[in-house]
């Protein structure tokens, strides 16, 4: 019993510990995106859950809906990946500006397709 007991304190240390780095050593810009990429996650996540309780009946809606969510989420992370400072030695060429046009693209790109495939 006291294993457990101590791993649940070591737990909520480590938890406590990541929010206080995370607060005070990210930037404002990466928190934003950063809730960004949770709402596009659990709205995913939530769209997948009512497929496997309810049904896909209107498929190509369950499925344009879940491929802009995952697409989304792929193109955010992309997003914070380039304006990250600590990746800035690997996008050399890239501004922060140039790499939210490129989200920003990719991003109606995305959507156009999908609102294609609803029909």
């Amino acid at each position: 019993m006291s294993g457990a007991a101590g791993s649940g304190g070591s737990v909520g240390s480590v938890v406590r510990r990541f929010l206080a780095e995370y607060g005070s050593g990210t930037a404002s810009r990466l928190k934003v995106l950063d809730a960004y990429l949770l709402y596009v996650l659990l709205s995913g996540a939530l769209q997948f859950g009512y497929c496997l309780g309810v049904g896909t009946f209107p498929f190509n809606s369950f499925l344009s809906g879940f491929i802009s969510a995952v697409g989304s989420f792929i193109l955010g992370v992309c997003l914070r990946i380039q304006i990250n400072p600590q990746n800035k030695g690997d996008f050399q060429g890239i501004s922060p500006e140039r790499a939210f046009a490129d989200f920003l693209f990719a991003s109606t790109i995305l959507h156009l397709v999908v609102i294609n495939f609803v029909g």
